[in-house]
């Protein structure tokens, strides 16, 4: 550093819009001389010059004038590490969002400041008091009043104002304007006592009680106020008493809030077959080399890949390295808590949305500090803070879950692929319909493939029947269940076995329609359908959230003529309670699993015998292991094929084929039922025979001549505005300014542009929607341009209401 040279850090600020973000340069005063790299502070920001929290992604020496100075630190020390610190790069140089978009996702929410500001009154003279209006002066009173700092929304509430009357009176100098940043999530405390130093207990003359306790706290050290309660048998006056008179003292020591109960049954060592363990010696070889690397574990369901990737943690938390395991449900986090906290107790941390704020806050901070190395969870927990990764695992890794729809619209296998490149780290990719574009990677060599062929033990496939609904009709039935899975459902009520029946779609009734106009009833705010839920007894949209209580007369022609059409999970489950009024019957999807630890409190009761039929949507489909679960029902296969996207037969082939691999994972024989009004479709008698071999060989050509991944990546350019004509011109806009830039500067891009063109669902939430679909290669380049063409949009005004998002390799074209 030279003389005349200062340190000034490269710092993302929150909340600025893509338009003009990037790394923002600040002074750094003497006093903070010490800062590091991923630290938090609080830095002026704008004309107005208010607090806003950033990070610091980069310092350097150098003479920039004019600089402004962060005003303090939000952080102790580094929250991020170098390593994380390019992952926010990396998130930020991909998908299309601000820098401290990237920062904030791959933050816990309990961890994240408010900035709040304060007015506080200024005494001034009388005549700047007798120049304000009535109506200042009344809000000034009330400031000089309270007597101390008063926050903004507590003003703008009590004289029901705007922010515009604050900020003038601030700028007339009759109140002060301070900003402040607060957690909202308090990290847990408890009270502790402990003696005081240099404290001899002999030297002070104590009642029978306090001598007690003084003897106990000789002896312990430190001790919870709670727990000196209960081991004496006192109240807290005693405690009071022995820190009145100087000899204890009361501090607070921060409790972790962790999420689940440790596991008393230790596990045994786990016990590989053959396949299994030549699957693992491969991957053993693969973890040991210390290079980055990609392997997919593809075998039939209820092959024991858990039991493999289990080993290989093993051997990787004995090695002291870090574990990520991410799965795409919360709804299969039970069952691996349960498993892995009985083999490695509070070494495992759990990242999942299921968690209250402070227990996610709490469990990164042990996952930082070193008290946990491995991570179960869903997609979010790809950015768990470990120092040293040796192992990334993600199960099920085919399921859209992992992909964001918000901003950063990231996919996770992306991130762990990252991660894994900068610790030199193994991931590891698991499924049994592993995704097209995986098995692809695998089969050219860039991914290394691992097979497991058969189901693991005595455990075989289940025997698969494939129902046409159409000729169920023609015999008179019109209910959701076929008469052989009604005769297959009886069965196993007498010999207490238990049933999972899958029906992908929540609700009562799918839609609602009019006997005479032919309307059907549909959201006022989106171009769908409302739904009809039994519980409340409402019609809701499950777009937008838009709900209305159920009445029998049209919106249309106001007839009392509405009739329920389409069957949801609702209904399904109420014919199940009809037909066998004995039987124990569990739902589970959005609508019965909302409050907190539900899934783990209904998958344990079923688990446990309690309930003797699952039903629900996709969640109960994939990766539970219920020994007792002998046969499996799906119910409308069809609705899962035939969508607006590509990935529609793929989707529906994994699901079809998880589902039926819950059935017969015991010792008993395990069958299934699909039932479909299209059994000629190849996809379900692929599913019934559970054949993903062939069902890929015939979807990859279908990829290769169309043209779409892995023989391409997807840009997906969406546009959302309120008034259809704009957004349209927008679209039309934004796609030719697109089309001429790479004609200008990347002529020998290669790329195919289609649209622009209404979304599926083309109005959601009072907004129209378009879209642009791009088959192109994700390069540097092309990011570069669709980035040109952002900026350049962001500041034109005559589409500054129109929104424009970028998904690159979308879950849908929706």
């Amino acid at each position: 550093m030279k003389n005349d040279e200062f340190l000034i850090a490269g710092i993302a600020v929150d909340n600025t819009t893509y338009g003009f973000d990037r790394l923002f340069s600040y002074k750094v005063p003497d006093h903070l001389s010490n800062v590091k790299v991923g630290q938090r502070v609080l830095v002026p920001f704008g004309r107005g010059d208010r607090f806003r929290q950033g990070m610091i992604l980069s310092l350097s020496y150098g003479k920039e004038e004019n600089l402004k100075e962060i005003s303090s630190l939000l952080d102790d020390k580094p929250i991020f590490t170098q390593e994380m610190i390019d992952t926010v790069n990396f998130i930020h140089d991909r998908y299309f969002c601000t820098y401290y978009d990237s920062v904030k996702v791959m933050l816990p929410v309990g961890i994240n400041y408010n900035i709040s500001t304060f007015y506080t009154a200024v005494k001034v003279n009388d005549d700047v008091l007798n120049s304000l209006t009535d109506y200042e002066r009344e809000i000034y009173d009330y400031l000089l009043s309270e007597n101390k700092p008063v926050k903004k929304e507590t003003i703008l509430n009590v004289f029901s104002i705007g922010e515009n009357s604050l900020n003038k009176l601030y700028r007339q100098g009759v109140v002060n304007r301070e900003d402040d940043a607060f957690r909202k999530t308090k990290d847990a405390t408890v009270k502790m006592v402990s003696l005081c130093d240099d404290v001899d207990i002999n030297d002070y003359k104590l009642t029978p009680k306090q001598q007690k306790v003084a003897e106990l706290l000789t002896v312990v050290d430190k001790a919870s106020v709670k727990e000196v309660c209960y081991y004496t048998g006192y109240t807290q006056s005693v405690t009071d008493s022995l820190v009145k008179k100087k000899i204890a003292r009361y501090f607070t020591d921060e409790v972790m809030r962790i999420p689940y109960t440790v596991s008393d049954v230790k596990k045994d060592e786990v016990v590989l077959s053959p396949s299994q363990q030549s699957a693992f010696d491969n991957l053993y070889s693969k973890y040991c080399d210390d290079k980055a690397s990609v392997s997919l574990l593809y075998g039939v369901t209820g092959s024991g890949k858990t039991s493999v990737f289990m080993k290989l943690i093993e051997k990787c938390f004995n090695d002291n390295k870090g574990t990520i395991l991410m799965v795409p449900e919360i709804a299969l986090t039970p069952q691996l808590i349960k498993i892995f906290t009985s083999r490695f107790g509070d070494n495992v941390a759990v990242f999942h949305s299921g968690l209250s704020i402070g227990e996610r806050l709490d469990e990164y901070k042990r996952v930082s500090r070193g008290d946990a190395k491995i991570v179960l969870g869903t997609r979010s927990a790809v950015f768990a803070p470990l120092k040293n990764i040796g192992l990334i695992v993600m199960d099920e890794e085919q399921e859209s879950s992992y992909k964001s729809e918000q901003t950063p619209r990231y996919n996770a296998r992306d991130i762990a692929k990252f991660r894994c490149y900068k610790h030199n780290a193994l991931l590891l990719l698991s499924s049994a319909t592993p995704s097209v574009e995986s098995f692809y990677m695998a089969e050219k060599g860039i991914y290394n493939l691992v097979k497991l062929t058969e189901r693991y033990g005595k455990a075989t496939l289940p025997q698969v029947s494939v129902v046409d609904m159409n000729e169920e009709q023609m015999k008179g039935n019109f209910s959701n269940y076929s008469t052989t899975l009604k005769e297959l459902i009886s069965s196993n009520l007498i010999h207490k076995k238990q049933s999972i029946i899958l029906l992908n779609r929540r609700g009562y009734n799918t839609f609602l329609s009019c006997r005479s106009c032919g309307q059907v009833v549909t959201c006022p705010n989106c171009s769908i359908s409302m739904t009809y839920h039994s519980a409340n007894n409402r019609m809701m949209c499950h777009y937008c959230g838009h709900s209305v209580p159920y009445t029998d007369e049209c919106p249309d022609c106001h007839q009392h003529t509405l009739k329920f059409s389409g069957a949801g999970t609702q209904k399904a489950e109420q014919e199940l309670v009809d037909m066998f009024p004995s039987a124990r019957v569990l739902r589970m999807d959005a609508d019965a699993t909302m409050t907190k630890s539900s899934y783990e409190t209904k998958l344990t009761a079923f688990a446990n015998g309690e309930y003797d039929i699952l039903i629900g949507t996709q969640m109960v489909a994939k990766g539970l292991d219920f020994p007792n679960v002998t046969l499996v029902g799906v119910i409308n296969a069809d609705q899962m094929l035939y969508s607006d996207d590509y990935r529609s037969y793929e989707r529906a082939f994994s699901l079809l084929t998880q589902v039926v691999g819950r059935s017969g994972r015991g010792d008993s024989k395990g069958v299934a039922v699909i039932q479909t009004s299209t059994p000629e479709n190849y996809v379900i008698g692929l599913s019934a025979k559970q054949d993903y071999d062939t069902f890929y060989k015939g979807e990859i050509g279908v990829r290769k001549a169309l043209l779409y991944p892995p023989f391409s990546d997807i840009c997906l350019i969406g546009y959302q505005g309120i008034m259809e004509g704009a957004t349209i011109k927008c679209a039309n806009a934004f796609q030719n300014a697109l089309i001429n830039k790479i004609k200008t500067n990347y002529s020998s891009m290669p790329l195919r542009v289609l649209g622009p063109s209404q979304a599926y669902v083309y109005k959601v939430n009072n907004k129209y929607r378009y879209k642009t679909i791009i088959k192109c290669r994700n390069s540097k380049d092309f990011r570069s341009v669709i980035k040109e063409t952002l900026l350049e949009f962001s500041k034109n005004k005559e589409f500054k209401n129109i929104g424009i998002t970028v998904d690159i390799n979308p879950l849908s074209f929706n």
